[in-house]
């Protein structure tokens, strides 16, 4: 490899130069020369501080590991003649996944003659999505699989303001905690206080059990 592309560290192009030419740039600018793109003709190599590069590519990844969403599906079952009582109840822990951030796979399962009424689980799947629509929006819409119709209800936010929100609903009811024992040791200390400061009861002796009006 007697000559290589040469980048210099703002990015500027300082032209082929013979690789030993290269390497003494790099020292004079206390820099390091870096291959960049070894299949090229001639490579392409740039000068640059290494470490630093490698740090500030480490902390890229983690920011955007940081900002990524990750996602889980949950899924929930229902018959399509589910009861009222039931259907609110599961409709409750679909609400609460996708107030968390979660996508919600829908579920409903055919059995027997069921099978040839597939309006019910459309109705059933339109009547949970209107339902929940303050949290959750169609993602994937209705389709029939075999015995089982499927729906994919998707969050309407990130879950990274799910996890924000939750966190401080956590830290108020923690703050609410704190407050309620402070007020309760604050009785206590008054209580206590106030008690101290009621006269002691005089004790009687045998004088006071006797008749003023008995003489001996």
């Amino acid at each position: 490899m007697p000559e290589v592309r040469l980048v210099g560290p703002g990015g500027e192009q300082v032209g082929i130069v013979p690789i030993a030419q290269a390497l003494s740039m790099a020292r004079e600018r206390d820099l390091d020369l870096v291959e960049v793109a070894a299949e090229a003709r001639p490579p392409v190599c740039k000068l640059m501080d290494y470490g630093k590069f490698k740090y500030e590519a480490a902390q890229k990844a983690r920011e955007s590991r940081r900002n990524q969403s990750n996602t889980v599906i949950k899924e929930m079952k229902l018959r399509p003649k589910i009861d009222d009582h039931d259907y609110d109840t599961k409709k409750g822990h679909v609400v609460r996944f996708l107030r968390a951030g979660d996508k919600v796979k829908i579920t409903i399962m055919f059995r027997g003659r069921e099978q040839s009424r597939p309006e019910l689980g459309v109705t059933l799947l339109k009547k949970l999505s209107d339902d929940v629509a303050a949290d959750g929006f169609v993602e994937q819409v209705p389709r029939q699989e075999g015995r089982n119709m499927h729906m994919v209800l998707a969050p309407t936010r990130k879950k990274s303001e799910a996890r924000a929100d939750q966190e401080a609903a956590k830290q108020a009811k923690a703050a609410q905690r704190a407050a309620d024992a402070q007020a309760e040791h604050e009785l206590e200390v008054e209580l206590r206080e106030a008690a101290k400061a009621q006269p002691a009861k005089k004790k009687r002796g045998p004088a006071d059990n006797m008749d003023p009006d008995v003489m001996i």
